[in-house]
């Protein structure tokens, strides 16, 4: 390991990887892999013997300029009655030539911008264009990160949040409301939340339903990030059922790991060739909505891709910065 390898600390890569960038990266990536020109190996989700955590690996490599990427990490549910991220990772990226170690970066930042910038992708992607309603079921590091990056896709006037807690979901809004120009309000029940959104988005680690169905306004768009395990189901059969498309980040690692999308599977409720990759809609492959009052379900269970495209984003601008 030689001096010139980058150690990004999770400040550093926060500082070099602003919204707006980390949501360029994501576009990119999902645009790559739409067009078929992105190495995603199958990633490994394993669940531990000993507690409620998973460890997963992934590696991904983006382009032929841009070397390899290995996340290694955890997903630690308990953490979040801990005021902790649920997730902790650590991103090593390779020399696209040599493959000598180009960098070591903290690995749960990127895992939270990417998160979420893949979200807004989607929503800028599959969402009504007038969509400005916001529902937010949670109140961790991913459901504020959300917030964030949806309000850069559009022109949000209003956002309702929902989680467990009544303490964590008010403490929730009202960082939101000092950081963003909308009000941000937190409600008493997931229902209150979703009725009349045109956009919901997911970000629990809940193994029952939080978005049902029989609560979505024509024309709304769901977005789910914490269904990445076939234990874990954000949404229930009817939000399926009513959606006139179902949107995934990969198709083949959703039939393997997404909870609602394992289960529509194996009801028959879904048939593989209905999972619509959201890189095929972004390139113009497949289509999604195709009305206005189309409800549109999006599940990402997160890829390699994705941490690829913004640990190279975040390389290129710590690069930039030497002397």
């Amino acid at each position: 390991m030689t001096d010139d390898v980058l150690f990004l600390s999770g400040d550093r890569v926060r500082r070099l990887l602003d919204t707006d960038a980390a949501i360029a990266s994501q576009r990119a990536a999902f645009t790559a892999l739409g067009a078929g020109e992105a190495d995603l190996p199958g990633k490994i989700m394993h669940p531990s013997r000993f507690d409620d955590s998973v460890v997963f690996a992934y590696v991904s490599r983006l382009s032929a300029d841009t070397g390899a990427v290995a996340k290694f990490g955890s997903v630690n549910p308990g953490n979040a009655r801990a005021g902790l991220p649920t997730v902790h990772a650590v991103i090593s990226a390779l020399d696209p030539l040599t493959g000598r170690l180009v960098a070591v970066m903290d690995g749960t930042a990127v895992t939270t911008l990417r998160t979420a910038a893949g979200s807004a992708v989607a929503v800028d992607t599959l969402a009504t264009p007038d969509a400005d309603r916001l529902a937010v079921l949670g109140s961790g590091t991913q459901a504020l990160a959300h917030v964030h990056a949806i309000s850069r896709v559009r022109d949000l006037k209003s956002v309702r949040l929902w989680s467990p807690n009544p303490e964590r979901r008010a403490r929730a809004a009202q960082t939101l409301t000092a950081e963003l120009p909308f009000p941000v309000e937190a409600v008493d029940t997931a229902e209150e939340a979703v009725t009349g959104a045109s956009v919901v988005a997911a970000c629990t680690l809940s193994t029952t339903p939080v978005v049902h169905g029989a609560w979505l306004a024509p024309g709304c768009t769901v977005v789910s990030v914490g269904s990445f395990e076939p234990t874990r189901s954000e949404v229930d059969a009817e939000v399926l059922r009513r959606s006139a498309a179902v949107v995934v980040d990969d198709p083949e690692t959703a039939a393997e790991h997404a909870g609602p999308i394992v289960d529509a599977l194996r009801a028959g409720l879904l048939a593989p060739v209905d999972l619509i990759p959201l890189g095929a809609v972004l390139t113009g492959r497949r289509s999604a909505r195709t009305s206005p009052d189309d409800i549109v379900h999006y599940n990402s269970v997160g890829l390699g891709i994705q941490d690829a495209a913004a640990a190279w984003a975040v390389i290129d601008a710590a690069q930039k910065e030497r002397p």
